[in-house]
């Protein structure tokens, strides 16, 4: 099964199990199913609760808001996670805020999914990867799509929360197939964390390198694991959070080594790797050789066309060559 049909499998789930679920945005109606065909055929089973909206990223994340507050379950779509920012004051200001604001605890249960990232040329305005702008902000969560999490195991996660969460989707994992086919190594799941090691027959007590990447930079993580075992007998792990935000990083410290790195698509500064390497320094300063290593995407606007896209994103080169680096100081 592709990452997509899984999100939609996910989706069917969640309206089936909670008559009080809504899903709305932009173009999710039959037959066009969303522009990346996740909500397809939602609308045919549930019509009374797939509801297609203006192209006001304000308005339909409003509407999921108060859908939420009245004690409905809202999942909203925004169609590229670029245009979060419209709605940045309805989620910041009011879905965030009303979780809390009323003198005691509300839950809210709001999903918002964010399709987000570059990679399938789609320009300046259509490929970025803003996480970093929503980290920080009490009452919002943050999540992440990859192959390695049971989409409806997510949304469950999201739903308990009763807070709003912005769910990121990177849109170059939806054609790629769930689970891990590479037999270089084996994936296990501890929570809300996928480990990623080496398949050896006597793996290594500590590898010599630890990736964290959320789960759009998985698979670039990977192939620059690949590289490194296969070139160099390099050994990494891969730590793949579903959430992303609070992120709960004593869940990390059992797999952390002595060199530890974080890859992310977002350019510099104010990132959630920056977060990640705070909690990670507080934590276990002690146990790493030297400080937590980041790696970004240029800053950049990203271009449309392909070979200058690939020039700017973050890529498995990127991150091989950083390990090394880091390995070698």
């Amino acid at each position: 099964m592709r990452v997509a049909e899984n999100l939609n499998a996910a989706l069917h789930g969640l309206l089936d199990d909670d008559p009080t679920a809504y899903v709305l945005g932009e173009d999710v109606l039959d037959p066009y199913g969303g522009a990346f065909k996740i909500t397809k055929g939602l609308s045919t089973r549930f019509p009374d609760r797939v509801i297609t909206t203006p192209i006001s990223e304000g308005a339909l994340t409003g509407v999921a808001a108060g859908l939420a507050l009245t004690g409905n379950t809202a999942v909203a779509e925004i169609m590229f996670g670029d245009f979060a920012a419209l709605a940045f004051d309805q989620l910041c200001n009011f879905a965030a805020k009303s979780v809390s604001m009323y003198g005691s605890r509300l839950p809210l249960r709001m999903i918002v999914r964010c399709p987000t990232g570059g990679g399938r040329g789609y320009g300046p305005t259509h490929s970025q990867s803003l996480q970093k702008h929503f980290i920080g902000m009490p009452g919002l969560a943050l999540y992440e799509m990859s192959p390695f999490h049971d989409n409806r195991e997510v949304f469950a996660a999201m739903v308990e929360r009763g807070e709003p969460c912005l769910f990121f989707e990177d849109k170059i994992l939806y054609t790629r197939p769930m689970g891990q086919a590479d037999p270089l190594f084996t994936v296990r799941r501890d929570g809300e964390l996928a480990v990623v090691d080496p398949a050896l027959p006597e793996p290594a007590a500590r590898p010599d390198c630890v990736i964290v990447a959320p789960g759009g930079t998985a698979h670039r993580a990977l192939g620059a694991m690949r590289s490194l075992l296969l070139e160099e007998e390099i050994s990494c792990r891969l730590l793949v959070p579903s959430r992303l935000y609070p992120l709960e990083v004593g869940a990390l410290l059992p797999y952390l080594g002595e060199v530890v790195l974080v890859a992310e698509e977002s350019t510099a500064g104010g990132t959630w790797g920056g977060e990640v390497a705070h909690l990670v320094h507080q934590r276990a300063w002690d146990r790493l050789r030297g400080p937590v290593r980041l790696v970004h995407s240029a800053a950049s606007v990203i271009p449309t066309a392909a070979h200058l896209e690939r020039e700017v994103l973050i890529t498995e080169s990127a991150i091989h060559r950083a390990v090394r680096e880091a390995l070698r100081d």
